[in-house]
């Protein structure tokens, strides 16, 4: 194993555990605050499961941080079923708290997850940066564009297709195109679309994109077929970038840069990217009116497995992509309550489609894939690590709602069906729903894991 890859390993895997660790200090924080303050006594606090490797008592609670990094949890008195509680220390045990405080107690944890991406998207839009809000139409396999001379272009793919499966893969998302090309090493693939209301085969075979700015970028895959690109249409423009310095707007659709015809929004991106702090003469069809416009892309220094590049950027932001934005920090608090929301709904309905089967399950992924996804964003700056950090706590919240025993959601149904009932559920009925519980998530673990093993194999 080379200097190189040992570096790449560990930064994932610390990065890893520094995103880990923020989405569980919240979470865990939000249940022992609430706990608190509803008068519950809480032994421990864990960053962490397995043995302990640090720890301090402070008053009532031993604060830990403990050896496995995949999660957390509070400890609270009187919280296992059947636990002896002394008469004159029932005010301090979570089970003899009224069923309202039980609930909020457990729900503070997943809710203390939506409060974390709200903070960071409303500081986000608080600085001016447009917030993206994907939506499933946009995720969607339809091609938004076709370069002429590519792979695809040359095939018959059009505009408008929907791919919906190449060679035995079915394809639910832009990402599995992404993914099906990247792994077919240059292969001639048969790429089924929906054109109408007709099917239609096409032989693609794809392409090796040789370039190093591009690499750099590692959401551009090696191997293309030149329909992942979108229009070049801006649909947000940052504050005080080159873009706006030179009055580029919302709505300009790229034609034209030094002189090469602009068709797709990659082919732009490429050029500005190689291209950090030289002049370059761009045209722009604004309502109908060709305008010239000189931009001087800002450099960015980026890395890609260690190796560190510098590119340009001008502060666009691209077409297919829904965004809101603020136009003062006051707005922001409003805007950031939107984005939460869009960002929540776009997880519950991904949820959803995949239980479904619109989606496939190959998207799920594990630890690896967070570590990966980590160790990517923060090659990119700390802005991008906190986005991260904000989609990947909606994710966690809503996740740990789900009605499944063992987690928050597991017991919130319980807390229902003792408002329903009028008494808690019997002991035996809770064993047994937990152990079914246990294995229903260890299942999921397990498929993560398998996930995460086959991205690294490909």
């Amino acid at each position: 194993m080379t200097p190189d890859i040992i570096y790449v390993i560990v930064q994932k895997i610390w990065w890893f555990v520094v995103v880990l660790g923020v989405l569980v200090t919240f979470h865990e924080f939000g249940h022992f605050i609430v706990a608190r303050w509803a008068g519950v006594k809480v032994l421990k606090f864990s960053l962490g499961f397995g043995p302990k490797l640090l720890s301090r008592q402070i008053g009532d609670t031993e604060y830990l941080i403990s050896a496995i990094p995949l999660g957390g949890y509070v400890k609270m008195f009187g919280e296992e079923t059947g636990e002896p509680v002394p008469p004159d220390e029932r005010k301090l045990s979570f089970s003899h708290k009224p069923l309202w405080k039980r609930t909020l107690i457990v729900a503070a944890g997943p809710g203390f997850n939506f409060l974390l991406s709200y903070l960071i998207f409303s500081a986000w839009l608080a600085v001016g940066a447009p917030l993206p809000i994907p939506t499933f139409a946009e995720l969607s396999p339809t091609i938004d564009a076709v370069r002429p001379d590519s792979p695809a272009g040359q095939a018959g793919l059009q505009a408008g297709d929907r791919i919906t499966r190449i060679d035995e893969r079915d394809i639910t998302t832009k990402n599995e195109i992404y993914a099906a090309v990247a792994e077919s090493g240059g292969r001639s693939l048969a790429v089924e679309v929906r054109r109408g209301d007709t099917l239609k085969t096409f032989v693609v075979t794809p392409e090796f994109y040789d370039s190093e700015v591009e690499r750099a970028d590692t959401q551009v895959r090696p191997y293309v077929i030149g329909i992942e690109e979108a229009a070049p249409v801006v649909t947000a423009v940052m504050p005080d970038m080159p873009a706006a310095q030179a009055g580029l707007k919302e709505g300009d659709r790229i034609i034209e840069i030094q002189g090469e015809t602009i068709q797709t929004w990659s082919q732009m991106t490429r050029i500005i990217k190689a291209h950090p702090n030289d002049s370059l003469s761009m045209q722009v069809e604004r309502e109908g009116t060709v305008l010239t416009l000189t931009i001087i892309p800002e450099p960015h220094e980026v890395k890609d497995q260690g190796i560190s590049s510098t590119i340009g950027k001008i502060g666009i932001m691209g077409s297919g992509r829904s965004v809101i934005r603020a136009s003062s920090p006051l707005t922001a608090v409003i805007q950031g309550v939107k984005a939460t929301w869009g960002w929540s709904e776009l997880t519950v309905v991904g949820i959803y489609k995949m239980l479904t089967g619109e989606i496939s399950s190959k998207n799920i992924g594990g630890p690896i894939m967070i570590a990966s996804a980590s160790g990517t964003a923060a090659e990119r700056g700390i802005p991008d690590v906190m986005f991260f950090v904000a989609i990947l706590s909606i994710n966690l919240g809503i996740l740990n709602l789900l009605p499944i025993p063992v987690l928050d959601g597991g017991h919130l149904f319980f807390f229902a069906c003792e408002a329903i009932l009028g008494r808690p559920l019997a002991e035996r009925q809770r064993e047994f729903t937990q152990q079914v519980g246990i294995v229903l998530l260890f299942g999921i673990m397990i498929f993560a894991f398998f996930n995460d093993i086959q991205r690294l194999l490909q």
